[in-house]
């Protein structure tokens, strides 16, 4: 596979049909700039799907990619390695924030076992069946995945892009279920952005004390040793520092470009996943929404080098697509807006001069 071949699949969404919402907008009854960024919402929804007015988000969808990242040995999370089923089982039995909101949001979730490293018997066989590997290398000393396994992961997110597309989801809020999976994300920006170990790393969902933070710094020091001189091969860096999860949320993201469904971005992991797929298809961006701020150095500036500006910032570090789906209500509101606000009434055009009858 060629992730090139993307730039040549994925469409900008339609010019024409956002000009033709912005023209809508201004003959709203309510005057131009009363509501915001909601009215940009509401024209970048019109142009993502091709018709105004807009029509409302009626089937979103929250979908979580899990997996174990082998540099968390090092203590560079707030978790323990190899313990992100267990945000997997919290999702799946109603217990975490995500699950919490998209129950009461009535939006279905959609786990998938892109890497955990576990017994698959500890989860539902329709999370754990589609699984690359089992964890990941460690990325400062060796790959975290061979390039045969990323490709398989890239096909894997690509597979269920088609799969939400073809189901009739509109609107996706991508996350991530990870336990070390910042400090690659981290590593892949830093790589593709030219920029230090020490700009871009931060304390994690969980959260890290400054030794913990020291050990990450390191880890990330050592691994873009090794992501510098692959960078020109997107395949080859997300074997050498990504791994599973993170191949298949660069895939799933542009797949979903292609087949025209607009993603809500949550944190860092989906940041990195987007700047690798930007590096790879430069319109894809143009179909993605920049949930939250998490806080995370290196969400920052991928964010600014995708120029996507963030809906909320509300502190929330959670991660799992929780400040994403906080956000969904935000997009949902601004179609309903744009789709059922009426059009002011022409005013009456005055009356020719002499044209009255006389008595």
């Amino acid at each position: 596979m060629n992730l090139d071949d993307f730039s040549d699949l994925i469409e900008r969404p339609d010019g024409g049909i956002r000009r033709d919402a912005e023209e809508r907008r201004e003959r709203l009854s309510l005057r131009p700039g009363a509501l915001g960024r909601l009215d940009e919402l509401g024209e970048w929804l019109a142009a993502a799907q091709g018709r105004v007015p807009v029509r409302p988000v009626e089937q979103p969808k929250v979908v979580l990619f899990a997996g174990d990242h082998g540099v968390a040995s090092l203590d560079v999370s707030g978790r323990v390695a190899g313990s992100a089923y267990e945000l997997v089982r919290a999702v799946l039995d109603g217990a975490s924030p995500v699950a919490v909101l998209a129950r009461a949001q009535g939006v279905p979730v959609r786990v998938v076992d892109a890497g955990l490293d576990c017994d698959p018997e500890l989860l539902p066989a329709e999370v754990t069946r589609r699984r690359v590997r089992r964890g990941t290398g460690r990325i400062d000393l060796e790959d975290a995945q061979s390039a045969a396994e990323a490709l398989a992961a890239l096909e894997l997110g690509i597979a269920i892009a088609d799969e939400e597309a073809d189901s009739g989801t509109d609107l996706v809020v991508l996350g991530d279920l990870s336990v070390g999976g910042t400090t690659p994300a981290s590593t892949l920006i830093a790589a593709l952005c030219g920029t230090d170990a020490s700009v871009v790393t931060g304390r994690g969902g969980a959260g890290i004390d400054d030794l913990a933070w020291m050990r990450k710094c390191a880890a990330i020091r050592d691994s873009l040793r090794r992501a510098r001189p692959v960078l020109g091969d997107q395949l080859e860096l997300l074997a050498a520092v990504g791994g599973p999860d993170l191949a298949a949320m660069t895939g799933f993201l542009l797949q979903a470009s292609v087949r025209r469904m607009p993603v809500i971005l949550d944190g860092v992991v989906g940041a990195a996943c987007a700047l690798v797929a930007q590096r790879a298809a430069f319109r894809a961006p143009d179909w993605w929404l920049a949930g939250q701020v998490s806080g995370e150095p290196a969400q920052a500036k991928a964010l600014d080098r995708m120029a996507l500006n963030p809906l909320l910032d509300h502190g929330v570090t959670v991660g799992e697509g929780t400040g994403a789906l906080l956000a969904l209500p935000l997009v949902r509101a601004a179609a309903a807006l744009a789709a059922e606000l009426p059009e002011a009434s022409a005013p009456a055009e005055p009356a020719a001069a002499g044209s009255g009858t006389n008595d």
